[in-house]
């Protein structure tokens, strides 16, 4: 059977294009889905993003993108797996997701971000998607991503940003996206 939701590629697309194909991708509507807690998945998404299910890795790409459509966070502080019927707790080590990759058009004000998550989906750094600084034994660069779900950047991504911060020279260092300046700083 055919995967439904493909990874989103950035490599040439500009951000334009990139808004669009994010636009197309619809996620089931977990946001209104309220059954009752039924125990643990048995699953844990580790540090480093790898998924497992009774300790063992979950080897399918395609499986994972499946699973992280239907995950949310609760006001507790819990991941969840989310259907209309069951709603299942999960393990989460750091973040739901990683931040992989970034591609930037503009410069100062006027420059967007938008990053692709190792999920396969991506999104636009901006008011829906805020940059924190999260100091958690050490730094950890932070973006929302959906139903209270976070993705922590990797650090090749974090250095990418660090060298606009460094390039544009704002004070306290930081980037601009979608007319929003983040800071580069731990608040």
């Amino acid at each position: 059977m055919p995967e439904t939701r493909p990874p989103i590629d950035l490599a040439g697309l500009d951000i334009a294009k990139l808004e669009a194909c994010i636009a197309q991708r619809k996620l089931p509507p977990v946001e209104q889905w309220h059954p009752e807690r039924c125990g643990h998945s048995g699953m844990r998404i580790a540090r480093d993003g790898t998924w497992y299910h009774d300790g063992a890795a979950i080897l399918r790409p395609a499986m994972v993108r499946l699973f992280s459509t239907v995950l949310r966070r609760e006001a507790d502080g819990r991941h969840m797996l989310v259907t209309p019927v069951e709603k299942l707790e999960i393990d989460v080590d750091s973040t739901a997701f990683r931040i992989v990759e970034m591609t930037s058009e503009g410069q100062a004000e006027d420059r967007r971000i938008a990053f692709r998550l190792d999920s396969g989906d991506a999104l636009l750094l901006g008011p829906d998607h805020a940059l924190v600084i999260v100091d958690e034994d050490g730094a950890s660069p932070r973006v929302a991503v959906r139903h209270g779900l976070e993705a922590e950047l990797s650090r090749p991504v974090y250095y990418e940003l660090a060298e606009i911060a460094l390039a544009e020279g704002g004070e306290p260092p930081g980037v601009w996206s979608n007319g929003i300046f983040f800071p580069l700083a731990a608040r």
